[in-house]
C-alpha cells in the first residue's frame, strides 16, 4: 500500500497557504501537527465563507433569521465552533 498524501489550501488575506504533508514531514514536523493546521486553516475558511455569505444578504434577510448585521461574525464564530 502507497503512502497516504495529505494537502490542504486556504486563502488567508488573499494569499493561498498550503499545507503538504510531505513538504511538512521533511521539515520535522509532525502529522498530528499538521492536521491541527489544516484543521485551522479549513474552520478558518468556512468562517470568512459564512461571513461573506450573511454579509451579501439584505438588512430584511438578516432580521428573518433573527441576525443583526453587526452580529455576523459573532454568528460566524459560532457556527464554525470557534
Amino acid at each position: 500500500m502507497g503512502a497516504v498524501t495529505f494537502r490542504s489550501a486556504a486563502y488567508i488575506g488573499g494569499h493561498e497557504i498550503e499545507v503538504s504533508a510531505e513538504r511538512a514531514a521533511g521539515k520535522g514536523l509532525e502529522r498530528d501537527k499538521i492536521m491541527n493546521i489544516a484543521q485551522k486553516l479549513t474552520t478558518w475558511r468556512k468562517y470568512r465563507e459564512t461571513v461573506n455569505e450573511l454579509g451579501r444578504m439584505s438588512d430584511r434577510e438578516l432580521s428573518d433569521l433573527g441576525i443583526g448585521r453587526a452580529d455576523i461574525r459573532r454568528v460566524a464564530r459560532t457556527a464554525v465552533g470557534f
